[in-house]
C-alpha cells in the first residue's frame, strides 16, 4: 500500500498525541518510583565521594599508567572527559534531568536540608550576580590549579563545592534545595541550556485553576528547587523529577519544539544574569579559559613580560610559585605556575571577558536598534537566539578534554574535526534561525533582516574563537 504524503501530515498529530501520552505516563512513573531515584542517587553519591577523595590521597601516577589502570586517570576521565561535557549535551536533550535524578550535590543538600535550621533564604544567597560568578570562579579557578590534570584539585573544586551545599543544605529550607537554586557554580549554565530541550514538564493553567483545591494541611508534592510550579512556562528552573507530575491534573511531561522557549517565552521573562552570562561568561570566559595554553598571543606576551622584567633586574616573578591549591605546583612532574604565569593567565582571560563581551554586547545592541530603537527587553531577548552556539563552545572545550584522554591511552576517535565542524556550523544556523524567528515577532521586512544579520555577525566571532583553537593553533 502505497502512503501519500498527506496521510503522512494527518498522521503527525496522533503520533504526537501517542508520544505525549507516552512522555506523561514516564512523568507519572517517576514520581511514584521517586525512592527508586534516590536508591541512584546515593549509588552515585557513593561513587562520586570515591573519585573525588581517594585519588587525592594516591601518589601521581607515571608515564605508565593508563585509565583502565589507574584509579586517578579513571577518575580524571570520568570527570572532564565523560560527565562535565555529555551532563552539558543531556540539558540540550532532556532539560535538567541530571539535576532531579542523578547529581549527587543536590541530592546531599536536599538530605541535609531534613535537618535544616530552616532560617529564611537571606537576600545575599538570592543575588542575582551569582551565575556568572560562581560560574567564572570555578572556571578561572581550575585553570589556575590545573583541575583537569590532578586529582588535589577536584578535591578543592568539587569536594568543596560538595560541603558547601551540606552546610546550606543545613542552615537554609526545610527539605529543599537551596544551593541548587541560587549557588551551584552550574545552575545559570544548566538553566540556559534547558531551554532548547524538545521535552518538558507542563502546566495547564486551565485545567489547574478548574481542578478541586488540596485538602488544607496536605502537600501533594515538595518541589525541591523551589520551583512556582503553578506559574512555570520555561524549563530552566525544572529538574525533572517528576515529582509534581499529574498535580491537580495540570501537570504532565511532553514534546515541545525546541524553539519555542526562547521564542515565545524568554521576551517575557527578560533575565540580566542569564544574560550577562550568555555574552560574558559562555561566550567570552570560557574562550578565553580554554584558548590561553594553545594562545600563540600568550606566549608572546608571557616572552615580552620576561624579557622587560629581566632587562630591568626583576626575576622573582620567573621564580616563584605558590602551593598547588592557588597554583599548578608539580615540580616532580615538570608542571609548575610561576607568578608570572598565573598573572598573565588571569589577564589573558580577563581580557578575552571584557573584549569579546562588549563585542557581542554591541553587535546585539545593534541588533535590537535594527528594529526599531532602543528596547532592554529585546536585547535580553535576542541575547537568549545566541544560547545554541554559546552551549556547543563549551561542550566543544570540554569534550577536547575526552579526545586528549583517549588519545594519551592510544585511542583516537576518527572525524573528530569533521564532527567539531558540523556542531559549529549547526549550532551557529540554529542561533540565526531563532534570532530570524525572535526578530519577526517586532518588525519584518529590511528590520527583521538587519537584525537576524547583526546576530550571525556575532555567531561567527563566536565560531571564529573556536577555529582559531581547534584549526589554527
Amino acid at each position: 500500500m502505497t502512503v501519500t504524503a498527506p496521510t503522512l501530515l494527518a498522521d503527525a498529530p496522533a503520533r504526537r498525541d501517542l508520544i505525549d501520552a507516552r512522555l506523561a505516563r514516564f512523568g507519572d512513573w517517576l514520581r511514584r518510583h521517586g525512592w527508586m531515584i534516590r536508591a541512584v542517587q546515593w549509588v552515585i553519591v557513593g561513587v562520586y565521594g570515591v573519585l573525588v577523595i581517594v585519588p587525592a590521597l594516591l601518589p601521581l601516577p607515571d608515564n605508565t599508567a593508563h585509565i583502565w589502570t589507574n584509579l586517578t586517570l579513571a577518575a580524571q576521565f570520568a570527570f572532564w572527559g565523560i560527565w562535565w561535557p555529555f551532563v552539558l549535551l543531556s540539558m540540550v536533550l532532556v532539560g535538567r534531568a541530571w539535576c532531579g535524578v542523578l547529581c549527587p550535590e543536590g541530592a546531599l543538600s536536599e538530605f541535609a536540608s531534613r535537618w535544616s535550621r530552616g532560617y529564611a533564604v537571606p537576600r545575599w544567597i538570592t543575588w542575582q550576580g551569582w551565575p556568572f560568578l560562581a560560574f567564572a570562579g570555578t572556571t578561572v579557578y581550575g585553570q589556575m590549579t590545573s583541575v583537569y590534570g590532578y586529582p588535589k584539585p577536584v578535591l578543592a573544586v568539587l569536594g568543596g563545592s560538595t560541603v558547601a551545599a551540606i552546610i546550606v543544605g543545613l542552615l537554609y529550607g526545610r527539605n529543599k534545595r537551596v544551593w541548587c537554586r541560587y549557588l551551584c557554580p552550574v545552575n545559570g549554565v544548566f538553566a540556559v541550556l534547558s531551554k532548547l530541550a524538545p521535552i518538558s514538564f507542563q502546566v495547564d493553567r486551565a485545567a489547574w485553576a478548574a481542578s478541586p483545591k488540596p485538602v488544607q494541611g496536605t502537600e501533594a508534592f515538595n518541589c525541591a528547587p523551589l520551583v512556582p510550579v503553578k506559574a512555570m512556562r520555561g524549563s530552566g528552573s525544572c529538574h525533572m523529577c517528576g515529582r509534581c507530575s499529574g498535580h491537580r491534573g495540570a501537570v504532565r511531561l511532553a514534546l515541545r519544539s525546541p524553539n519555542h522557549e526562547i521564542v515565545h517565552v524568554a521576551g517575557q521573562e527578560p533575565s540580566l544574569e542569564q544574560t550577562v552570562l550568555i555574552l560574558f561568561g559562555m561566550l567570552a570566559l570560557a574562550v578565553g579559559a580554554f584558548q590561553w595554553s594553545s594562545s600563540p598571543w600568550f606566549v608572546e606576551a608571557k616572552q615580552g613580560a620576561a624579557t622587560w622584567l629581566i632587562g630591568h633586574g626583576i626575576t622573582w616573578p620567573l621564580e616563584m610559585s605558590a602551593p598547588w591549591f592557588i597554583l599548578t605546583n608539580y615540580p616532580d612532574h615538570s608542571d609548575v605556575m610561576t607568578l608570572l604565569d598565573g598573572g598573565l593567565l588571569l589577564a589573558y582571560i580577563g581580557a578575552a571577558t571584557v573584549i569579546l563581551g562588549l563585542a557581542l554586547s554591541g553587535i546585539v545592541a545593534l541588533a535590537t536598534v535594527a528594529l526599531g530603537g532602543w528596547s532592554l527587553r529585546r536585547f535580553h531577548h535576542l541575547t537568549q537566539t545566541l544560547i545554541p552556539v554559546a552551549g556547543c563552545g563549551v561542550f566543544l572545550g570540554l569534550s577536547a578534554l575526552t579526545v586528549t584522554f583517549l588519545r594519551g591511552d592510544g585511542i583516537v576517535i576518527p572525524y573528530v574535526s569533521e564532527i567539531r565542524a558540523a556542531m559549529l556550523i549547526g549550532s551557529g544556523l540554529w542561533s540565526v534561525w531563532l534570532a530570524w524567528r525572535v526578530a519577526g515577532l517586532g518588525a519584518g521586512g529590511l528590520r527583521r533582516a538587519a537584525a537576524t544579520a547583526s546576530i550571525a555577525s556575532a555567531v561567527t566571532l563566536s565560531v571564529a574563537n573556536w577555529v582559531l583553537l581547534f584549526w589554527v593553533w
